[in-house]
């Protein structure tokens, strides 16, 4: 087990390595398997497509993101929040995720319009466990739980995946201060 993961996760770093270089469309099986220095069916084995292995690198590059973020604060509602906006500015400045908004974005268009992710049903159940918390110190408003999470799920999102166009004539940090005003407020 732990020599499949290891195998795997130089398959993953390796497939990493190539779409921040080139991007996904470019990205092919047989330049992965030449970087991670092992043979195509080797990497056809565990992965038959570029499509399932991106998959795969995006959620484990961007659950470990996200795992990162570390806040303090007085109550569950300041410290969803803070976490929030820090886990944005992490994926903003993610080499990873700048490379597929700028040159794949259409890849994330399922996330969007048909379906959540497994990235995005990770961090769904981390914010129910968060808004749970704020129901029982009273900092976040009663609600049913799920409908808050999937819309602090969708807002923040949004953000994420429109950075280029949410900066274009307006500063990032003012935009993260009122995204955090906005959630606090429609939590409160």
């Amino acid at each position: 087990m732990t020599s499949q993961r290891h195998s795997d996760d130089a398959l993953l770093d390796a497939a990493r390595d190539c779409v921040v270089e080139v991007g996904v469309r470019r990205t092919t099986l047989t330049d992965i398997a030449k970087r991670a220095g092992v043979s195509r069916m080797t990497l056809y084995r565990r992965f038959p497509d570029v499509g399932t292995l991106v998959r795969a690198l995006m959620t484990r590059e961007f659950t470990a993101l996200l795992q990162r973020v570390e806040v303090t604060g007085e109550h569950a509602r300041q410290r969803l929040v803070a976490q929030a906006i820090a886990g944005i500015r992490l994926l903003a400045a993610d080499p990873l995720m700048r490379r597929v908004l700028d040159l794949d974005a259409e890849l994330m268009l399922p996330y969007l319009v048909q379906r959540l992710g497994s990235t995005q049903r990770l961090v769904e159940a981390f914010l129910i466990g968060r808004i749970e918390e704020g129901h029982a110190d009273g900092s976040i408003r009663p609600g049913s739980t799920s409908a808050q999470a999937r819309l602090v799920l969708l807002t923040t999102q949004s953000l994420v995946l429109s950075i280029r166009p949410a900066t274009t004539d307006l500063d990032f940090e003012e935009l993260l201060a009122e995204l955090a005003a906005y959630l606090d407020a429609a939590l409160s």
